[in-house]
Parts: structure tokens; C-alpha cells; sequence
């Protein structure tokens, strides 16, 4: 099989930028001003998704799609403020993609994120330059774990979505994965190993991509 046969999906948040512990801080406090008190631990279980589906999730009705919105916007300008100069790429990632860029293999990106916080995270980052699709909320109907943001990635790499291999650090986006009929790579800046037992489409847990091999991960579509 030749390597533009197969394809590699990474996540943003989490995989690619170590940045999760900002959102969840930006998230509390938006929620304590919402009248919500939630512990990081609670924002780090609870909040995945788009974000007019978590506030749907967490609030029902209680608001409007406009004022989510809004809510959603004010967050996510925090997250940006706290976040500015602090986010760097996950250990040895820059160099597992020239390895990638060197073998040929497709990449994109599918996240959850909105395109505002993309542009930002991967500006900061200094990882624009790694990839040429990106799929981010703006560009689908649903949120994960509904599949349709690897769908639309695979699509745009143009590799069949089951020969893509999906890089996430969170239960959801694993799920997400497994939904697509993917295989993941799990990233465990985020979570605990024992938060994705029941997801038999894991092939590998890493805490930084200085555990993976371009070859290796290959390997495993």
C-alpha cells in the first residue's frame, strides 16, 4: 500500500497543543458567571463538543441559539487572552510531521474548536504550516462524536475515512473516531488511560509523539 493511500487525523486541542487546562479555565469561569459552579474536574468531564451543544447540554432551553452565541463567543475570547504567547506544540510533533511531509502521508485537522480559537492555536503554535486541511465547528452540522468532522476531512485529503489513522487526546474524540471506523492514537495530556477502556479502537496511548514513529503509526491502518 502506498502512503497517499493512507491518512493521518489529528484533533487540535489536546494532540497537537497542550492548551486543554486553559479551556477548562476559561469554561469555569464562564460558567460560574452563568451561575454554574463546576471543579476542573467536572468542566474536564462535562465539557466536549460544540459549544451551543454543551450549553444545550448544561443549560436546556434556558437560552437562546443567539445569546449561546454570545456566551460561546465571550469564552472563547477569554480562552484566547489567558492562552496568548503560552501555547507550543506537544513534544516532537514538529519533527513526526517532517517525517510525514517526507513520506508523502495526508494530513488535516478535525476540531471541535471554532475557527477564531483555530487560526489562534495554530498561529501561536507555529503549526499553520503542517497542513492544508482543516475542518473546524463553523464547517459541520453536528459536533463530535457524530463523525461528520473526520468524514469531511478524510474527503478533503482524499483518502477512504477507514484507511485514517485519528490522533486525540479525549474519550469523545476517540469515540468519535470509533464512529468513523477509525483507529486512534490517544495523546494522554488530558486523560487517564483507564477513561478509554471501553473503546477497542485504541492502538496506542503516547505522551508526546518522541513515543511514535511515523512507520509505526502507519503500521496500525
Amino acid at each position: 500500500m502506498n502512503n497517499t493511500d493512507r491518512g493521518f487525523i489529528f484533533d487540535l486541542d489536546g494532540t497537537l497543543i497542550d492548551n486543554m487546562m486553559i479551556h477548562h479555565h476559561a469554561w469555569q469561569r464562564q460558567l460560574s458567571r452563568l451561575g454554574l459552579e463546576l471543579s476542573i474536574d467536572e468542566v474536564r468531564q462535562t465539557i466536549h463538543g460544540k459549544n451551543n451543544e454543551i450549553l444545550g447540554r448544561l443549560f436546556g432551553v434556558r437560552f437562546s441559539d443567539d445569546e449561546r452565541r454570545e456566551i460561546a463567543a465571550e469564552k472563547e475570547l477569554h480562552y484566547r487572552i489567558l492562552s496568548e504567547k503560552q501555547l507550543r506544540p506537544i513534544h516532537g510533533f514538529e519533527s513526526f510531521m517532517k517525517n510525514v511531509k517526507s513520506l508523502g502521508v495526508p494530513v488535516g485537522i478535525g476540531t471541535a474548536g471554532p475557527p477564531e480559537n483555530v487560526r489562534h492555536g495554530l498561529q501561536e503554535s507555529g503549526l499553520r504550516h503542517f497542513f492544508d486541511v482543516i475542518i473546524d465547528s463553523s464547517q459541520v452540522q453536528k459536533g463530535k462524536p457524530d463523525p461528520e468532522v473526520f468524514q469531511n476531512v478524510a474527503a478533503d485529503i482524499g483518502v477512504p475515512l477507514g484507511q485514517c489513522l485519528v490522533f486525540e487526546d479525549s474519550p469523545i474524540g476517540v469515540a468519535t473516531a470509533m464512529n468513523a471506523g477509525c483507529k486512534a492514537v490517544v495523546v494522554t495530556t488530558t486523560h487517564r488511560r483507564e477513561e478509554f477502556e471501553q473503546y477497542a479502537n485504541v492502538v496506542k496511548f503516547i505522551r508526546d509523539y518522541t513515543e511514535i514513529s511515523v512507520e509505526e503509526a502507519l503500521g496500525f491502518i
